[in-house]
């Protein structure tokens, strides 16, 4: 196994857990949609100060929900065939897709900072 992989693991489900990657102990979040601006135990920064940090965590959240869609879709498609119910398929896949960023938006954002912490280790 590759040495990384156990960090990568510990991050990830600290992130997963909603906890702070660094530490494992403080909570990113002041609400659902308010990210702290840092660690209240550690004191590492959640915003990494440059310029479109942001787009990452927004693309693992677009990644996120468009693999819940599929995986969703397959299961519905498959566990109905040979007739599957289209409209909900076509309705209930459209609602799928607005609900789903938001109910993702707290995990990926805590997951894109441990993947980028994996790659750029804070130096506190």
């Amino acid at each position: 196994m590759p040495p990384f992989v156990p960090r990568a693991l510990t991050l990830a489900g600290r992130a997963l857990r909603l906890r702070c990657p660094n530490c494992g102990k403080g909570k990113p979040f002041l609400s659902w949609f308010r990210m702290r601006t840092q660690c209240e135990v550690c004191g590492i920064a959640f915003e990494r100060g440059e310029e479109g940090y942001q787009v990452g965590s927004y693309m693992f959240n677009i990644v996120a929900s468009e693999l819940a869609f599929a995986a969703v879709f397959l299961a519905v498609l498959l566990s109905t065939w040979p007739s599957p119910p289209w409209g909900v398929l076509q309705y209930g896949g459209a609602a799928m897709m607005v609900i789903a960023p938001f109910v993702f938006f707290p995990f990926t954002k805590t997951l894109f900072f441990a993947f980028d912490l994996l790659f750029r280790p804070s130096a506190s």
